[in-house]
């Protein structure tokens, strides 16, 4: 039996990581979920679970102190809302590193990879190898030498070609076959659409909100919650609320 714990502060995240697994991997058994970083270091000491399924940012520890604490044989997955630069940092890893919302594809991945690391009695990572490689994927994306961040958008407008730098990007919306790029002095379009822009943007100022918006958080001012459950936010320099999908309510609770 293979066993498994899950770790979110999210509810409604756990119940959705917990039935997509279900679908793909029917014979993984979950054997604890935890709400914080402490109740999951104490549950993977104690029953120390084959996996453990660690969102980062939690109350009490971090996903990744957790991580660094364990001393079962447990393989970490986490599964955080981060940016894509550490997925490619961990893509030859037995650790992974899963962005939220998870697809149901990219889980898939993970389960086989998993499976197959079970199958093999392979040895759990080097869990300071995994703190080295995370550091330095992260110090890619803040813009360190060598690091492919986007520091630049060119977009055509008639027979004028436009050079945007990305820190004046308010958000990059979807629009049928383009991308709107929207400043404090108007909007652009483009033809990239925004998973590929989603792989180059800094993740720690652009955030993706909806299925079809990324905004700059340098520029949200405010938040608002309806009485039924739906989430706004408001910019800097732009008047109209953009929606905030449910998916993605848990970026802004500390906000």
């Amino acid at each position: 039996m293979t066993t498994a714990l899950l770790a979110d502060d999210e509810p409604l995240l756990r119940e959705h990581l917990r039935e997509k697994l279900a679908a793909l991997w029917p014979e993984l058994t979950i054997v604890a979920e935890a709400g914080n970083g402490h109740e999951a270091a104490e549950m993977i000491a104690r029953l120390a679970p084959d996996i453990a399924f660690l969102d980062i940012k939690m109350p009490g520890q971090t996903g990744i102190e957790v991580a660094q604490g364990i001393e079962t044989e447990t393989r970490v997955v986490f599964v955080t809302a981060f940016d894509q630069y550490a997925v490619d940092a961990f893509a030859s890893e037995a650790v992974d590193y899963v962005l939220k919302p998870v697809a149901d594809a990219r889980l898939a991945q993970t389960v086989t990879r998993l499976r197959k690391a079970l199958s093999e009695k392979s040895p759990a990572p080097d869990m300071a190898q995994l703190m080295k490689l995370l550091s330095q994927a992260h110090a890619g994306v803040a813009g360190a030498p060598g690091g492919n961040t986007l520091r630049w958008i060119r977009a055509n407008r008639g027979d004028t070609t436009y050079q945007i730098a990305v820190d004046e990007v308010l958000f990059f919306q979807s629009a049928d076959k383009y991308t709107v790029v929207q400043t404090a002095n108007g909007e652009h379009l483009i033809l990239k659409p925004l998973a590929e822009l989603l792989r180059v943007l800094d993740a720690q100022s652009f955030w993706q909100i909806h299925r079809g918006i990324i905004v700059n958080v340098r520029f949200v001012v405010s938040t608002r919650r309806e009485e039924d459950g739906r989430m706004s936010v408001k910019l800097k320099g732009h008047d109209k609320p953009l929606p905030v999908s449910r998916t993605y309510h848990h970026l802004f609770k500390h906000m």
